[in-house]
């Protein structure tokens, strides 16, 4: 029975594959990848040969339909990110949304995601949470974070090594500079790190670095 797979990769260590995730990219008839590179390198290391053809977000529109029709035609397709459960801050949605319309089974295998274990280091109250994921480069940045600067729930954003800095200076100047923060970076990776404390000591730390890596920050919810 045809279907759309999506199959979760590590985020940085290679031990993180599941077996079900393995036996997944066995299992379909071809994979998308968002970087098509990255996945060839991941399939080579499992020495599994599959077809792997791209699907990011400059061109999804563009293949959707094509997509649906061969899965209609009675083929199974496998759908990964670069890293981590694809749909999450990644290209997913689109074509999850346009499967349920036209009744195409979609299942998704548990694994990896960045921000779980960003969370659970920082210390923070994580029975309720707001996952935030890339805030806009520009244009509605600001009022977002001053939406979100009451609340109560923690908060999690990812952020890239070129905006992490500006990132930080924001949340001290609009959510106060005794706001407590964790920021983990390349988490699962040779160079893992969580720094924690308030906004201003979080900022003079990684500005007292070079910035690499990919970032998690984890902001503690508004206290009265």
């Amino acid at each position: 029975m045809s279907k759309l797979l999506l199959i979760p990769t590590p985020i940085g260590n290679l031990k993180d594959i599941t077996l079900r995730a393995i036996d997944g990219l066995k299992s379909v008839d071809w994979i998308l990848a968002e970087d098509t590179r990255v996945t060839k390198k991941l399939l080579h290391h499992l020495d599994i040969p599959k077809e792997v053809y791209s699907f990011h977000a400059h061109n999804e529109h563009k293949k959707l339909d094509f997509v649906i029709d061969k899965i209609k035609s009675s083929e199974t397709v496998g759908l990964v990110s670069d890293a981590g459960t694809p749909g999450i801050s990644d290209p997913g949605f689109l074509l999850v949304r346009s499967c349920i319309e036209n009744r195409i089974d979609v299942e998704c295998l548990p694994g990896p995601v960045a921000f779980i274990p960003a969370l659970l280091q920082s210390g923070f109250p994580c029975d309720k949470f707001v996952f935030e994921g890339f805030l806009p480069h520009k244009k509605g940045r600001q009022k977002r974070l001053e939406q979100l600067k009451i609340e109560e729930r923690t908060i999690i954003f990812y952020e890239s090594p070129y905006r992490v800095l500006k990132l930080l200076e924001q949340i001290r100047d609009i959510f106060g500079e005794e706001r407590e923060v964790s920021v983990s970076r390349e988490i699962t990776k040779l160079f893992e790190e969580t720094i924690r404390g308030t906004a201003v000591d979080v900022l003079d730390y990684f500005q007292s670095k070079p910035i690499k890596g990919e970032f998690v920050v984890v902001v503690k919810g508004f206290e009265e």
